[in-house]
């Protein structure tokens, strides 16, 4: 059997690549990546890495060959070719070379997001759907490391802000979501069609006051409206192009799109969640 890793040099997929090395043997596994200087690491630790980008089909159809399943992990959005395209390469040419099993790292809610950035990733479930390769989408909520300069200024002493409101999140920690994939991918955890990996939806106050507790550090929690807040990210040095990103997010919070309740993230862990203080000191210490 082997297993496909791709975004293998990325934060989650480094993540998974550790806990796809403790289940089985490292001659089933094989990494991409795009670039010889990205994979020279990845060889260094006696993986098999096979070189391809998302843009090239050809490079994927070498990449894919020999593959029994596949963890695919979602490409960045803003490159010279599209992400849709990018991801419309990757599951045509792992329909090509009769890859047996996909796994899909998706968006909270799928097909009932409205959120701007779901829209890919509901194209891409649609394409693995008609592709007819048996299939898991992990709708993966919101890492804990998104937050992370909200969270270390506030430790450092600046106002946790937000413009979220009473909006909902269900956080959790990168190597969390990477752990339950590769346990869906080895098939340690069961595999349905879908899987809203999520941990128990809370605020930002919920996150604030949690922060203090896991740091043991004072600092003044603010909500904000949008503009108030896009003032302050601005004044902060916050690239606008990068404000209107953070906005859109806080909108989508704000409006439900992240509130998922469900226990698929423990059954594919196989164990609870890591609490949320406890999560936020071992990501202090990161």
């Amino acid at each position: 059997m082997k297993y496909l890793l791709t975004g293998a040099t990325g934060e989650l997929g480094t993540h998974a690549l550790r806990y796809l090395k403790e289940q089985i043997g490292p001659n089933e596994i094989v990494a991409l990546a795009r670039t010889e200087e990205k994979a020279a690491k990845l060889r260094e630790q006696g993986i098999d890495v096979r070189i391809a980008d998302f843009s090239d089909y050809a490079s994927l159809l070498e990449a894919f060959n020999g593959i029994d399943r596949l963890l695919f992990v979602s490409s960045q959005p803003g490159g010279a070719v599209s992400r849709g395209e990018q991801h419309k390469n990757v599951v045509h040419a792992a329909k090509e070379k009769g890859i047996s099993f996909i796994i899909y790292t998706s968006f909270p809610k799928g097909a009932e997001s409205t959120s701007p950035l779901a829209q890919d990733h509901i194209l891409t479930e649609k394409l693995i759907s008609e592709s007819h390769i048996p299939h898991t989408f992990l709708r993966n909520n919101w890492y804990i490391e998104n937050e992370a300069d909200t969270l270390h200024a506030a430790v450092e002493g600046h106002p946790f802000t937000y413009s979220a409101g009473e909006g909902k999140i269900g956080w959790a920690l990168k190597r969390e979501f990477a752990e339950a994939a590769v346990n869906v991918l080895t098939g340690k955890a069961a595999a349905p069609e879908i899987l809203e990996l999520s941990g128990t939806p809370m605020t930002y106050a919920q996150l604030a006051e949690a922060l203090k507790t896991a740091s043991g550090k004072k600092f003044e929690v603010v909500s904000m409206t949008d503009a108030d807040y896009k003032t302050t990210l601005i004044n902060n040095g916050v690239p606008e192009s990068v404000v209107g990103f953070i906005l859109m997010i806080q909108n989508d919070i704000r409006n439900g799109e992240l509130t998922v309740i469900s226990n698929d993230f423990e059954k594919a862990l196989g164990k609870p969640l890591t609490p949320l203080v406890e999560a936020l000191k071992e990501f202090l210490k990161n």
